[in-house]
């Protein structure tokens, strides 16, 4: 099954990443993700995927409603499957919840399994002190 992740950068961020030491983050190594930007960005490239037929199934990590709308149109409209993956331990939208075939939440482990290598192989890029778990 052909599956694209959009990846709410913002809603990622302050839902797992701010408060804790996970920052230095690969978001590649769970999954083959693609940042799209504000919101509303997500939402509309979520739609034209769908209407391009890009992907079977696509999977949304946000907890932000204003993406439910894509979400609805493109399960609706286009017969994508939706999933949502809701970051940090807050309560998944309603709206998103009621949109989606499936949720799931941004599990601490995932995070601790998916840091950047330190220092960063071929760079001198190391992980900030500040971010040291």
């Amino acid at each position: 099954m052909r599956t694209l992740v959009y990846v709410d950068g913002f809603n990622l961020y302050y839902g797992s990443l701010k408060c804790g030491g996970w920052k230095w983050l690969d978001l590649v190594q769970v999954l083959r993700t693609e940042e799209k930007g504000s919101d509303v960005n997500l939402a509309v490239h979520l739609l034209n995927d769908a209407w391009l037929d890009k992907y079977d199934c696509a999977v949304v990590v946000s907890n932000d409603s204003d993406v439910a709308e894509g979400m609805r149109l493109a399960k609706e409209h286009v017969g994508k499957r939706i999933g949502l993956v809701t970051p940090g331990k807050r309560r998944t939208s309603q709206v998103l919840r009621g949109v989606a075939d499936f949720t799931r939440h941004v599990r601490l482990q995932a995070l601790r399994d998916s840091q950047l290598p330190n220092p960063i192989p071929g760079t001198n890029l190391r992980k900030p002190m500040s971010w040291q778990v």
